[in-house]
């Protein structure tokens, strides 16, 4: 059988065999014959169906519960909580290289990372049980509208760039009807325009497309060392008993920083450029200049001066750390490790940020410190999803088996 065909692996993922996939696709067996063998090549409606087949065969094949599909999916931290709990994801979209590269090294699929979502037709995207949608936060979070503010830029929805991308979920939704959904973004989204913004958010996925809403503001720091506040947003096509008291949520200050930072005592092996030497002591490059160590320094006296809390965020082994946000990589101001009286402290490296997330070690980081500063800054903490992941899947796999006795009544 040949398998250097995309027809081929989907053949295979389908596991259907050639008469019963020419009854599907309404072509004679000798079609599928010829396109298995990669004798003719098949029209892209027939790859189409085979993408929109594939999913629901293979998830019954392989055991899965329910099927997703993964919208601006950065580096797969959604994608990560979801397979966690026995999703199966069968379409991703992510328009950034870098982030694409990073997604590819930890999620080995036999299918491409679809681009820009806004670009991609809503019948190009396979059926799926489940919607889930981190929406780029920038038009929203705090820090994102005051730069916008001071630059005289447009903010919210009145960023055509990327405040508008709620309504590409909203299409692929009313066009699919999955049984649910989840949409990520930060705290700032409820109460941005005085309200006005969630409200028409609410309205779309309620009153429009006819969804159960339910939204709770999660704190990382349940799971993580990390004060990170973020907003879920989880939706059911038909009533359910979905209830977020059924979270169940350690309490706050359980992990310190030490859980994340290298031990630099030997206890773990040296990794690329981040660590170094028989102990693994983290790279002195992370180490702040001279320089850079006064500038934030003066920065942070200066505004305090002037009773702002600008500045720095100094923290030791036992502390929380402040959000790790996306412009890390510029000067690591707002989590700097302490190394003691006398010597300047450090930034990150990588794999510590990837801790900080929730990332396993073995997930791969392929890509720059600066990219990676930017991805990790930009995903969200998995534990936190993981969580919310596991307390909707009983109400999916619900929906999902009420599915062919309502569709038959309608």
């Amino acid at each position: 059988m040949a398998m250097n065909n995309e027809f081929s692996v989907l053949k295979l993922q389908s596991g259907l065999t050639e008469d019963e996939l020419a009854e599907r696709l309404g072509y004679h067996p000798r079609h599928i014959r010829r396109w298995d063998s990669g004798e003719q090549q098949p029209r892209p409606s027939v790859m189409l169906a085979m993408q929109r087949l594939v999913p629901s065969e293979a998830a019954k094949a392989s055991g899965n519960d329910f099927t997703f599909i993964d919208l601006f999916a950065g580096i797969g931290g959604l994608r990560t909580a979801f397979d966690a709990v026995g999703g199966r994801c069968v379409f991703t979209s992510e328009w950034d290289k870098y982030a694409q590269q990073t997604y590819m090294a930890n999620h080995r699929d036999n299918r491409p990372i679809a681009g820009d979502i806004t670009a991609i037709a809503a019948d190009e995207i396979p059926e799926h049980n489940v919607l889930v949608a981190g929406i780029p936060c920038q038009p929203f979070s705090i820090a994102g509208v005051s730069k916008k503010n001071a630059l005289g830029r447009a903010h919210g929805f009145a960023d055509e760039a990327q405040g508008t991308l709620f309504f590409d979920v909203a299409r692929i939704l009313k066009h699919h009807r999955p049984e649910a959904f989840l949409i990520e973004n930060v705290k700032n989204l409820k109460s941005h325009d005085k309200g006005r913004t969630f409200a028409v958010i609410r309205n779309v996925l309620e009153n429009e497309l006819g969804y159960q809403v339910h939204e709770m503001i999660i704190d990382a720091r349940h799971f993580l060392p990390q004060h990170r506040q973020r907003i879920a947003i989880v939706g059911f096509r038909e009533p359910t008993s979905f209830a977020w008291e059924d979270l169940s949520l350690p309490p706050k200050g359980m992990k310190v920083m030490r859980d994340v930072l290298h031990p630099e005592d030997g206890t773990e092996n040296p990794e690329g450029h981040f660590t170094v030497g028989s102990k693994a002591a983290v790279n002195e490059k992370y180490t702040l200049t001279d320089k850079l160590w006064a500038y934030l320094q003066n920065y942070a006296s200066k505004h305090k001066s002037q009773g702002n809390g600008f500045g720095f965020g100094l923290v030791e082994p036992n502390d929380t750390c402040r959000t790790l946000s996306a412009r890390y990589y510029k000067d690591g101001s707002e989590i700097l490790i302490s190394r003691g009286p006398g010597r300047n402290p450090r930034r990150l490296t990588p794999r510590e940020c990837a801790r900080l997330m929730g990332y396993s070690d073995d997930f791969k980081i392929p890509v720059s410190d600066t990219q990676a500063y930017k991805q990790f800054g930009n995903s969200v903490a998995v534990p936190v999803f993981a969580e919310v992941a596991r307390i909707m899947k009983p109400h999916v796999l619900d929906l999902v088996g009420r599915k062919p006795e309502m569709d038959l009544a309608g």
